[in-house]
């Protein structure tokens, strides 16, 4: 099975596309913005990084494209906005889009992660380090990505939170 083959919702399967391991690249789709986080190559920590302006795919694709070098990525790990009932809206069906589009152009495995409550975590952990409004407003994404790459990493590994 070819790499850009692999899209999936089960951190088995995706662990098992990725069997020398490797960093991960999590991405947080929101309507103007990616929020992005890394981990290690050992898959043990989640770490925010930037959050970028979002325009047309072949923009994004270019700026994801530098920091999947710049960090020798294996794998991409796609926000899945699942409704509160599990069920799957339009933002879900965009994200899937989104990943099948990205998998093709990177040859990447993908996971799709659920990331309810992400965001709201994100901001909960902002607030009590104290960041200002202004600095959750502009990091929320990449903190949210950065929450629910744990959550994956965390599944794959085993590891218990």
């Amino acid at each position: 099975m070819e790499a850009s083959a692999v899209i999936t919702d089960s951190a088995r399967e995706f662990s098992d596309a990725l069997p020398g391991g490797g960093a991960l690249l999590a991405i947080d789709l929101g309507t103007k913005t990616l929020g992005v986080a890394t981990c290690d190559a050992g898959w043990q920590f989640a770490t925010a990084g930037k959050t970028l302006p979002r325009g047309k795919f072949g923009r994004d694709r270019d700026a994801l494209a530098a920091l999947l070098a710049e960090r020798s990525v294996k794998g991409l790990v796609i926000g899945l906005p699942r409704n509160m009932d599990g069920s799957e809206g339009p933002r879900a069906q965009a994200s899937r889009a989104y990943a099948r589009n990205l998998s093709e152009a990177f040859a990447l495995p993908v996971l799709l992660w659920d990331e309810r409550w992400s965001t709201a975590s994100a901001e909960s952990a902002m607030i009590g380090q104290d960041f200002s409004r202004r600095k959750r407003a502009e990091r929320i994404d990449s903190h949210a990505a950065a929450i629910f790459l744990q959550g994956a990493i965390d599944a794959m590994t085993g590891s218990v939170i």
